[in-house]
């Protein structure tokens, strides 16, 4: 024996279907049963007595329910809220192939009777809007049909989370924000729903809470504003703007201090100076005031006359002349770092190789007196050869060596100035 489902949930009004399976052949055996009703309140009632080829039901319940053998299922057909409760199914079978052998099945199938939920409806205490800090709210949701309903509050659409300042009734209907704050503002809905109703939404109600003034600042396009000092040129007509949050719109008014005395000087969120009529630097005061919150803020800043133009076109030349110069510093690095890769370079890899005279003159010529000076420039003239020196040379320190040794070797000159030094004299049209 299966049930499907040991729980219904069922609609005042609507027909329900207890579906019972049963995994064996009917024709197998011999049924007995009965189906029984047990109210909330513990009393029992007996509904059909039934075998395989005759149905008893009771008479109170003959027009209500409907059951067929061989399907051992109950359908009720108009659920009452009395209709709810416990339904007992018991089956005595035996079968063909066990004579004498009874198996008893038991199943209880919990039934509940609810009635769809109606469209929630908002009320607020009080209607008016209220101050923030002084004033308490009470939110309640009712609906005029549905049993076992469960209530949720929603705020511009998002679910309310849990606060110090909130209080919950049990079954959530009343909600109570205690005081006021000015993030409590916002539309208001309540969802309602039960076990055989999706959840359904109330109408918004808006809540407006009276706050502020907050975030007071004085601002303006002109000038050059440091911290609390605007610096304007001289001649300058410069606007200067109050502004707050606050609900509802704030009042503004404009002081002037001078001399460890105040004045107004003007009222509204804007304020006009004309720079030609300060004598020097003066402080100003904007004082923001909201009626019905009964709390004020106020602002204050310095303003300074001086020279704006000049000081800023200054600040752009020197930015343009520190640009220069660091592309100038750039490039002078770059060219001092490939000058010393060369010279390392040069350094570490000396040429390899001497120049020669191999002019064939008499030996009797190489063996003139020396003359220190060049008192005749033919002397030099001569032919060259360049003679490369075997072997790999690690430093100059090496090649240096290198040339000691070829200085003992015959008929070889090692270096440019003993060639020279060593040729005969030549006449000028030997050339």
């Amino acid at each position: 024996i299966h049930v499907p489902s040991l729980v219904h949930h069922g609609i005042e009004g609507k027909p329900l279907h207890l579906s019972v399976e049963t995994h064996f052949l009917l024709d197998e055996a011999e049924i007995q049963g009965t189906w029984s009703h047990t109210s909330p309140g513990g009393v029992r009632v007996t509904l059909v007595t039934f075998n395989k080829d005759s149905t008893i039901t009771d008479m109170t319940y003959r027009e209500r329910l409907v059951f067929e053998v061989p399907d051992v299922s109950l359908t009720i057909k108009r659920l009452r809220a009395e209709d709810e409760g416990e339904y007992h199914l018991n089956l005595n079978m035996e079968f063909h192939n066990k004579t004498g052998l009874v198996t008893k099945e038991e199943r209880i199938v919990r039934v509940t009777v609810d009635v769809p939920v109606s469209v929630p409806v908002v009320a607020r205490s009080p209607p008016h809007a209220v101050v923030e800090d002084q004033a308490n709210v009470t939110w309640s949701c009712a609906v005029e049909r549905g049993t076992r309903v469960t209530f949720q509050w929603l705020r511009d659409g998002a679910p309310l989370g849990h606060s110090d300042r909130f209080r919950f009734s049990e079954d959530n209907s009343t909600l109570v924000i205690s005081p006021v704050r000015k993030e409590d503002r916002g539309s208001y809905r309540c969802v309602a729903s039960n076990a055989v109703s999706y959840g359904r939404h109330s109408k918004a109600a808006e809540l407006t809470v009276y706050y502020g003034p907050y975030n007071l600042e004085v601002n303006s396009v002109q000038g050059l504003r440091t911290g609390e000092v605007f610096t304007i040129n001289p001649g300058e007509l410069v606007f200067f703007e109050c502004q707050a949050d606050s609900n509802p719109p704030n009042s503004y008014a404009w002081i002037a201090k001078s001399h460890n005395a105040t004045q107004v000087i003007t009222e509204g969120p804007r304020l006009e100076v004309r720079s030609y009529k300060l004598a020097q630097a003066e402080e100003y005061l904007c004082r923001a005031f909201n009626n019905v919150t009964k709390k004020q803020d106020e602002a204050q800043f310095t303003l300074v006359v001086a020279s704006l133009g000049t000081g800023k076109e200054k600040h752009v030349q020197e930015d343009k002349s520190m640009s220069f110069l660091t592309a100038i510093i750039v490039c002078s690095l770059f060219i001092i770092g490939c000058m010393l890769l060369f010279l390392i370079r040069r350094t570490c890899h000396p040429k390899r190789g001497l120049y020669l005279l191999v002019t064939d003159r008499p030996l009797t010529e190489h063996k003139r007196p020396h003359r220190s000076g060049h008192e005749d420039a033919t002397e030099d003239f001569g032919i060259y050869e360049f003679v490369s020196i075997p072997g790999k040379m690690e430093s100059a320190q090496a090649s240096c060596r290198s040339l000691a040794r070829l200085e003992s070797a015959p008929d070889m000159h090692t270096t440019i100035y003993d060639v020279i030094r060593h040729v005969p004299e030549m006449q000028s049209h030997s050339l």
